[in-house]
């Protein structure tokens, strides 16, 4: 049975590594894809907003069909769409080819997020302990790997399709046959579910939401004006103004890494309080940053903060409807691609009308706001921390093999 979760979590886990490497060689490559299907500026946001939105439909999609299908199927079949979908996007010529492209990669990526953390949160309950964000910094890890691809396939000027390829045709086979050990759990047994309801209470899943929206207004904050506020805030080189997102992802790599000894030790409230102290103070040093290097400081304060809320988000939507975890994932994975919408944007619009410095301060806000919901990460019946452990073999589902 030991043997059955280890291989789920090794397989869950390269699922998470290879959609973080192919999330970064979409959006990392976006002014190539720009200029390969001569998008003008005008018309590019319409596509990355079509993107997130497509993705919120197919992640209410994913909680409709998990009532009928296991997430493991899901999952086993919505990556290689995604993969064959970021392959599309680079190798067609018309504008009409990129819209199906993306459409497709946006509905499938909602499922592929829907189900891969259904599976992360069922097998915490299995293993009983936290592990959630062990299975974010694989997807860290693949960001890193898929961002150093995609530099390697604009400095030597290669064809979107020819640095797409390769990794398409490394990963779809290795994460279709990985597939085979996905392990789906087994409902909650019927004390845990209690008090729930069998059901998602939108009311008690409404501050998780908050959280998760809070967090990715922050880390789309981080990748869509780090350089740009490095480079005409802070005045720094464009070779520099490249590197903050690069010093992000690898602190986001970091606390992910250890993350999970620090709920096991202190629990997850704890651990999103501090990560929220974190990433506000990141955001605070980055506001009233003299220069470029301070300003770098404050990126990487930032990495090691914002890292840790969105994976506990999960876990603790798990741990509050234990009878009904797979819906409040779906649901609560809609406000990834909210805070993603909204993040951008709102920064952009303060930026210009006031000031970018200014414009650090309202994702530093929304983050306090995180202290404030932190008691909804507390541990219910099923408590992952030290002393607290439940057995192993406890709602150990069944392997996908055969389907």
């Amino acid at each position: 049975m030991t043997d059955v979760l280890r291989r789920g979590r090794a397989s869950l886990a390269f699922s998470f590594f290879a959609q973080g490497a192919t999330f970064a060689l979409l959006v990392t490559r976006i002014p190539a894809i720009q200029d390969r299907y001569g998008v003008s500026d005008a018309l590019l946001p319409v596509f990355l907003a079509a993107v997130p939105v497509l993705a919120g439909v197919g992640s209410v999609t994913t909680e409709q069909l998990v009532k009928r299908i296991r997430p493991s199927r899901l999952l086993r079949w919505s990556q290689p769409v995604v993969l064959l979908a970021l392959l599309g996007a680079g190798a067609g010529g018309q504008i009409a080819e990129l819209a199906v492209a993306l459409g497709a990669f946006g509905l499938a990526v909602g499922a592929l997020d829907a189900s891969m953390n259904m599976l992360g949160v069922s097998l915490q309950r299995s293993y009983g302990r936290s592990i959630m964000l062990s299975f974010h910094a694989a997807y860290s890890l693949g960001g890193i790997l898929g961002a150093s691809l995609a530099w390697v396939g604009a400095h030597w000027h290669l064809a979107l399709w020819v640095s797409y390829l390769p990794v398409v045709a490394v990963l779809l086979p290795a994460a279709f046959v990985g597939s085979r050990w996905y392990v789906d759990g087994e409902p909650a047994h019927a004390e845990e579910a209690q008090g729930a309801g069998g059901g998602v209470v939108f009311k008690l899943l409404l501050p998780l939401c908050l959280v998760m929206t809070f967090a990715y207004i922050g880390d789309s904050t981080v990748s869509n004006w780090s350089a740009k506020y490095l480079k005409d805030v802070l005045g720094s080189s464009e070779q520099l103004a490249t590197v903050p997102y690069n010093v992000y992802m690898v602190t986001t790599l970091v606390g992910r890494t250890v993350g999970d000894f620090g709920v096991r030790r202190f629990g997850a409230v704890a651990v999103v309080r501090l990560g929220a102290l974190v990433a506000a103070g990141g955001f605070a040093v980055v506001a009233s940053a003299p220069g470029a290097w301070v300003g770098m400081l404050g990126f990487t304060l930032l990495g090691l903060g914002l890292c840790v809320l969105v994976p506990q988000t999960f876990a603790a939507a798990g741990r509050l409807f234990p009878g009904a975890s797979d819906a409040a994932v779906a649901r609560l994975n809609i406000f990834n691609y909210v805070g993603f919408l909204v993040g951008s944007p709102l920064v952009g619009a303060l930026g210009d009308a006031w000031s970018y410095r200014g414009a650090m301060l309202v994702p530093m806000v929304l983050v306090l706001v995180t202290l404030v919901y932190a008691r909804s990460f507390a541990a219910q019946q099923d408590r992952y921390g030290g002393g607290h452990e439940r057995p192993r073999t406890a709602d150990v589902g069944r392997g996908s093999n055969g389907l």
